[in-house]
């Protein structure tokens, strides 16, 4: 197939063929990483969560008590030195859940033994109503919805694009 037609065909089922975060999950997930979905999420204490995002995506919002540990630049030494219990629960997420399990991934392959992936990400956990908290640790509905074809499956809360624009 040529690379033109491929980068169509692959616009045109990112742009009409997803209908749901399910759908989003069951096109990019391998589930190499055990969900967590929200409401198991809700009723854990004793868990780390990270934030596999952007830091402009950490900025606008995040799950309370959630430390950023990025995605493009995650560093596997620095994770080592801070969370040397390799038993340590630790539920990484993202917007939907795709980037999260590619860190997740990483993780499990340093020897973590306790990593889950937050089916949904953040854009699931706002959507069923969950606060989110913004640098200053206050409750905001501000999320950063990434871009246009990914916010659309962030439903509720205020959209935010970029620092300066929803």
């Amino acid at each position: 197939m040529k690379p033109i037609n491929l980068f169509l065909l692959l616009f045109l089922q990112l742009s009409f063929g997803q209908k749901t975060i399910p759908d989003v999950i069951q096109q990019f997930n391998k589930n190499s990483v055990p969900y967590i979905t929200v409401e198991e999420l809700k009723g854990t204490d004793d868990v780390t969560l990270l934030d596999a995002r952007e830091p402009e995506e950490f900025k606008v919002s995040h799950l309370d008590n959630a430390i950023y540990v990025g995605y493009k630049k995650f560093n596997a030494e620095k994770f080592l030195i801070s969370f040397p219990n390799k038993n340590t629960p630790l539920v990484v997420y993202c917007s939907l859940g795709v980037r999260s399990e590619n860190i997740g991934e990483k993780l499990l392959k340093l020897g973590y033994t306790n990593v889950r992936n937050l089916y949904g990400g953040i854009f699931e956990w706002k959507n069923k109503d969950n606060p989110v908290v913004n640098m200053n640790g206050e409750e905001t509905e501000e999320v950063h919805a990434f871009s246009k074809m990914w916010g659309k499956y962030l439903l509720k809360g205020t959209k935010i694009y970029n620092k300066n624009k929803k």
